[in-house]
């Protein structure tokens, strides 16, 4: 079985990979029929996939590709040049464009001319697009189709059927296929209520001049005719209806479905959108005061606001856009799950699943694998039968969604590498949408499975596909030339983390810059666009902008593994050992070291829903709160105190003793107050080592092994080499091991590994063979070591005091969320306390991120406030999109807008700057530096109370 190299993409030194370049070489006249080297791709996208097309394409024996580069990839910062270009130095084949996509409806199709034109101009034969822009875009396709150009990923006529988010629907519902409740065609009703009729209708075709044949005639339903009279509006480029006319229907569907539900959120999705955009959701009506008719009106009435919101986020307000929103019920304890699906045209064929339930904002986080043949291992070795119950009835479901998945693969003709999504919900499962194209998780999947494609005529003949970029390739070139193949196991399970330059919130955070990255370690896969390519002459990391002209993504991170628990295990080792840093940079690598350790050390078959991570934050929020008003130096010296009270006349052999422990015991802890993701893992996976119970302390490990894996976890073990800030001091290197030492010895006198049992040996009469005398040193080594490890106490302690402990998996694999962590106002001060805003004056009110501000809620319409305004607090003052996601900002406290400082729609802003002169309602009172001091030391004052210390 093929392990993971350590290289960035990890194509280059995996020989299955070369399976195309050799095929040249290969004696079978069968196999040698199958190469592409005759391709010349041009890659059309940008990223990880952009890097990782270029070398399969290597791989394969493709030299003659090319890329586009945008301008914003290149020029939108200094050292912000794509990292791609560190390989590919040719200039002939890096061609520039100022976007790849195209603002609007008229840009986006001058682009694809565009493209088109460079692809004609430089001979190349065939288009990649990868998982972003226009790489499930019906037009864009069919013109790449239609200029003769072949395009590596689905046709546009299954873009059509399984890419538009009603077509899809409507499709699954055709075979048998389980969807959402919901209404999947606004558009035509919004028609039908102005025209009614067949004879309406036909008037209104007639006047617009549109060319729709025999459509209207027939037994389809009035609404299919509908969609035929918008789907001429739409090419010939007219608007049959405004947004207000589809937001009102939208208004009385949701009604609807408030009706028959009136617990759920109902969700509002464009049909072109994804990957998380172009998607709101709706609070239940149980959100609002009133009686339950005026709840619903309430709910309802913020429709047309989302509608507007999510037509601008796809940019399809132009005219002549297909303006369609789907209405669906929002699954509260939903699971997300994908299926991967292949196919040529002919055959189509799964190859298992993933769980990326683990997401925020739509935007996906943590992906794990799931296949039939690891759920049956892990419900074979479950011992709880509850958990066991769980595992055996995911590989039942997984098993429906990939007959599914093939069966409306097959409906759409599929010919090329899709993914097929479903929301799971306890026992039931529900198709929610397929995505026409590779996705960002992509290589979850085909590090667990490869495909063997075999000589129907002579079985001996065949070649190995381990690259869903290269079945991509090959269906493109060969399409039903190529037999169905056989899926088999690869890996037994594998875990991606997408590193996303975010806050500790997990807010978009653009413009850092990346000084240095460490090179991959044994088991890492990590895709990164080549950033962490070194200069090839002097060897040195080439510093890095990250732009955040697109998206937030990094890099995706990648371990497989036995098992699920393997894999973690590896990823968190990955995590561990990665460093990474330079000016105003911020990720989300801490958060997924701490979520990794989570899982660990809750669970690693837990079922977390896609309501999961925000309570999650919260709690981490809180953890960091309560550190907040700890002060671990006043804690120590009061420990301290006591140690010297009690010591009577040897108060000074203590007290150096205790001094020369302090920093060994408090840097570490107040390393996890300042960096609170790691303390989520470090508490989640020690959690039975050290309780309080009846305020009194218990170590069911040794505090001193404790605190020796808490350098190791922090990444702080002695180094030759290493700065010293970022590693345990000698000192206090030599003091640990010398503690560690003296436990080795002493577990073996006593004859036990087990900590309290060591205790009660400890405190007992001598071994035999064991002086009285010489014990009494023993027992005085053994109190002199464990001096001031109480100071631990306070991190079960900060556990207890939030909300944190009670986030549990239940027996049967549920998660256990206390509902305070559902609360939006927490949730909202939490973040708050994980990234405090920029300090303002009494009478400003600041950016709290870069990125592009917008005055308004869409163009057009009134800005949300002016200067003379008095707001709320709660309301919308301006939007400010970062990195793709667009953000509404809403004001914290009352006041009147004195003075706007930003007024252009569009305009770049910075983190911190100043966007409104303000006059709140109240004066804000600030703490001074002694008050901070006192209540800090109040508070660790209770702490150390509360645990009789």
């Amino acid at each position: 079985m093929q392990k993971p190299q350590i290289v960035t993409n990890n194509y280059s030194n995996n020989p299955l990979i070369h399976q195309n370049r050799q095929l040249a070489l290969a004696g079978s006249e069968w196999v040698r029929s199958f190469a592409c080297v005759d391709m010349k791709p041009l890659i059309i996208c940008r990223g990880p996939i952009r890097k990782e097309a270029m070398d399969v394409f290597e791989e394969m024996g493709i030299t003659g590709y090319g890329i586009l580069l945008s301008e914003k990839d290149s020029i939108t910062y200094t050292n912000a040049l794509a990292p791609e270009l560190r390989v590919l130095t040719d200039p002939s084949r890096v061609h520039r464009v100022p976007d790849y996509t195209g603002a609007s409806k008229e840009e986006r199709q001058k682009r694809i001319q565009q493209i088109i034109s460079i692809a004609h101009e430089n001979g190349y034969d065939s288009i990649f697009a990868g998982y972003g822009f226009m790489a499930e875009d019906e037009e864009m396709v069919a013109s790449m189709e239609n200029a003769g150009l072949n395009f590596i990923g689905p046709c546009s006529k299954t873009v059509h059927d399984a890419g538009l988010k009603d077509e899809a629907k409507r499709t699954a519902l055709a075979c048998n296929v389980s969807v959402t409740p919901g209404i999947d065609n606004a558009t035509a009703k919004t028609l039908l209520r102005k025209y009614p009729d067949i004879a309406a209708l036909k008037k209104l075709c007639e006047d617009e001049g549109l060319n729709i044949g025999d459509a209207l005639e027939g037994d389809a339903s009035l609404e299919d005719k509908a969609d035929d009279v918008l789907a001429a509006s739409y090419e010939k480029g007219i608007d049959l209806y405004t947004i207000d006319e589809m937001a009102e229907v939208v208004v009385e569907a949701v009604k609807e479905m408030y009706a028959q539900y009136p617990k759920n959120r109902i969700r509002l999705k464009a049909i072109s959108g994804g990957g998380g955009k172009g998607q709101r959701i709706l609070a239940a009506p149980s959100a609002y005061e009133g009686s339950d008719a005026e709840r619903v009106e309430k709910a309802a009435a913020k429709a047309p606001e989302l509608v507007r919101e999510i037509l601008n986020e796809v940019k399809t307000t132009g005219v002549g856009d297909n303006k369609n929103v789907l209405v669906e019920l929002n699954i509260e304890t939903t699971r997300h799950q994908e299926i991967q699906v292949v196919g040529n045209g002919e055959w189509c064929i799964t190859m298992g699943g993933r769980d990326c339930s683990l997401q925020m904002h739509e935007q996906k986080l943590l992906e794990v694998s799931t296949t039939v043949e690891e759920l049956a291992t892990a419900a074979a070795q479950e011992t709880q039968l509850e958990a066991k119950a769980t595992l055996e009835a995911d590989h039942e479901a997984l098993g429906k969604m990939e007959d599914e998945a093939a069966r409306f693969g097959k409906a759409v003709g599929l010919d090329s590498v899709s993914t097929f999504e479903c929301i799971v919900d306890g026992g039931s499962h529900f198709f929610m949408e397929m995505n026409t194209r590779i996705q960002v998780e992509h290589r979850v999947t085909e590090l667990c499975y490869k495909l063997k494609f075999v000589n129907p005529d002579a079985p001996e003949e065949y070649f190995i596909v381990e690259s869903l970029v290269e079945a991509m390739v090959l269906i493109a070139r060969h399409n039903k030339r190529l037999p169905k193949p056989e899926r088999i196991v690869r890996e037994s399970a594998s875990v991606e983390a997408r590193m996303n330059a975010t806050n500790q919130a997990l807010q978009p955070h653009a413009g850092g810059l990346i000084e240095n990255w460490s090179d991959p370690v044994r088991g890492e896969i990590r895709d990164d666009q080549g950033i962490s390519l070194h200069n090839p002459d002097t060897g040195v990391f080439m510093k890095y902008h990250l732009a955040g002209a697109y998206d937030s993504n990094i890099a995706l991170l990648l371990t497989t593994g036995n098992n699920r628990t393997d894999s973690y295990q590896r990823m968190a080792e990955v995590l561990r050992v990665t460093e990474l840093s330079g000016k105003d940079l911020a990720t989300n690598l801490q958060f997924h070291y701490g979520l990794v350790h989570w899982f660990l050390g809750n669970g690693i078959n837990a079922r977390p829903t896609t309501q999961f991570i925000v309570p999650y934050l919260t709690a981490v929020g809180q953890l960091k709160q309560a550190a907040n008003q700890l002060d671990l130096e006043f804690a120590y010296a009061k420990i301290k105190a006591g140690y010297m009270q009690a010591a009577g006349e040897n108060a000074a052999s203590w007290a150096q003793a205790l001094d020369a422990k302090q920093l060994l015991l408090t840097r570490p802890i107040q390393r996890l107050f300042n960096e609170p993701h790691y303390m989520s893992g470090w508490l989640s996976v020690n959690k039975d080592a050290v309780s309080i119970d009846g305020g009194q302390l218990e170590f069911k490990r040794n505090p001193i092994e404790l605190l020796s894996e808490l350098y190791h976890y922090l990444n702080m073990d002695f180094t030759t080499g290493k700065a010293a800030r970022h590693m345990i001091w000698d000192h206090d290197n030599e003091i640990l091991k010398s503690a560690l030492s003296f436990y080795a010895s002493l577990k073996d006198i006593l004859g036990t590994k087990d900590f309290v049992e060591l205790e009660k040996g400890i405190n007992g009469p001598a071994p035999e063979g064991v002086e009285a005398e010489q014990w009494a040193a023993v027992q005085a080594s053994h109190a002199g070591y464990q001096a001031g490890t109480e100071l631990f106490a306070v991190l079960p302690y900060i556990a207890n005091a939030t909300y944190f402990a009670g986030l549990q998996v239940n027996p049967d694999l549920s998660i256990t969320i206390p509902e305070e962590l559902k609360e939006k106002d927490l949730q909202d001060a939490m973040n708050k306390v994980l990234v405090p805003p920029p300090t303002a004056k009494s009478d400003e009110i600041l950016a709290l991120s870069g990125g592009m501000y917008y005055p308004r809620e869409a163009p057009g319409m009134e800005t949300y406030v002016e200067e003379g305004q008095h707001f709320e607090a709660g309301d919308v003052l301006y939007i400010v999109e970062v990195m793709k996601m667009f953000n509404k900002v809403h004001a914290t406290f009352a006041g009147t807008i004195d003075k706007v400082l930003v007024e252009n729609d569009g305009e770049i802003i910075k983190k911190g700057q100043a966007i409104f002169k303000v006059t709140p309602d109240e004066k804000i009172v600030i703490e001074t530096p002694e008050e901070v001091t006192a209540r800090k030391q109040a508070k660790t004052t209770e702490f150390l109370a509360a645990v009789n210390l």
